[in-house]
């Protein structure tokens, strides 16, 4: 079973995450979720990016970094949306990645180095519809086409935080598929 390290998305560390990382844990999975919010949710995308903002995206992602280092090595690096940035950092950057998962985002390999490294699998998940996604699909189209053990899966719709059953974006047909998927991932690194 796989060790995984989930960052959550802009709204926080929602119900409908937890629900996502139980899921993977009953699967028997490890999973953590550590809380760059400190407790703290938002209704909407908007009123998160204003709290990241406040507080800075840099000052987010090297918090989310330095959780990590509690949780060793030999982890799957799993990131939803604003999350996306910390899990491909770590995926891309540390030694013993074991996978990264990228849900509804992906960043330029080139914010994080050179390449992605050789052999390291990746799952890429967005929706085709997606006004965030749709700004990331190039970066994601280059990643899956860099390398043969990244996928990217495109799925109908627009909803953004299409996973997260806690929110009015869930989509629970598209859910389910992204998580056999992830599930399948897993069991493979």
């Amino acid at each position: 079973m796989a060790e995984v390290l989930i960052f959550h998305h802009i709204q926080g560390l929602t119900d409908g995450v937890r629900a996502f990382a139980d899921d993977l844990r009953r699967a028997g999975h490890t999973v953590h979720t550590p809380d760059l919010f400190d407790g703290r949710t938002f209704d909407t995308i908007d009123d998160g990016i204003a709290f990241a903002q406040e507080i800075g995206f840099d000052a987010l992602r090297e918090r989310g970094v330095a959780l990590a280092d509690e949780c060793g090595t030999d982890l799957v690096y799993a990131g939803f949306s604003f999350g996306v940035m910390i899990a491909q950092q770590l995926a891309q950057t540390r030694p013993g990645a074991r996978g990264a998962l990228l849900m509804y985002s992906c960043i330029p390999v080139s914010e994080f180095g050179e390449a992605w490294p050789p052999g390291l699998p990746a799952q890429i998940h967005g929706k085709e519809g997606d006004e965030f996604f749709q700004e990331d699909l190039p970066a994601a189209r280059a990643l899956a086409d860099s390398s043969p053990t990244v996928e990217l899966f495109l799925y109908p719709g627009a909803q953004h935080l299409f996973a997260d059953s806690s929110l009015e974006a869930f989509d629970p047909e598209a859910a389910a598929v992204m998580m056999e998927r992830v599930k399948a991932f897993l069991a493979t690194v």
